[in-house]
């Protein structure tokens, strides 16, 4: 049996995109005061390098078994109050399309946010999704996953720290 308070989803991009106002009316509630919404979009790069979209590659049923995991780790996390919506996209994306919506709703916004990051967060590190990185010269290369968001994270503040002189100028 579903639970009707959890709504999620694996969208095709060839047939469908994700749609942030269904989340947003999913996790809905006249109990509510507090909704929380992550909406990932495809960016032009990473790592310094030009990007012209993603494919994802995912096994549907393990993947959805996998955001019902998360649904109850959240639902421990804040307590039975709580809509979830997750859904992500699989198939070939472009620059700007939507990847991954996840919505949470409760009765105040402090169990939202909680929710809401630590499903995007399961999603993002323990979800078996696969992503490939098509770039402007052609080549693809699949990602190595989340091992690559310290790196990621290093390499933005180097490329910040090389274009500001954060008031140490000549």
């Amino acid at each position: 049996m579903t639970d009707p308070r959890f709504h999620f989803a694996i969208a095709d991009a060839a047939n469908t995109c994700l749609d942030p106002t269904a989340a947003l009316d999913f996790v809905s509630d006249p109990a509510f005061g507090g909704i929380a919404i992550f909406v990932g979009r495809i960016r032009d790069h990473n790592l310094g390098r030009v990007v012209t979209g993603i494919s994802y590659d995912l096994f549907d049923p393990l993947c959805l078994n996998r955001f019902t995991e998360f649904a109850a780790r959240a639902e421990r996390e804040v307590g039975p109050r709580l809509k979830l919506y997750v859904a992500h996209a699989k198939g070939r994306l472009r620059i700007g399309d939507i990847a991954v919506v996840v919505a949470a709703g409760t009765p105040h916004r402090d169990e939202a946010f909680r929710a809401c990051r630590l499903a995007i967060e399961a999603v993002k590190h323990e979800a078996p999704i696969w992503k490939r990185e098509h770039y402007v010269d052609g080549s693809s290369e699949w990602s190595e996953g989340c091992s690559l968001c310290e790196d990621q994270r290093a390499h933005e503040a180097h490329v910040h720290d090389a274009h500001c002189d954060h008031g140490h100028g000549a």
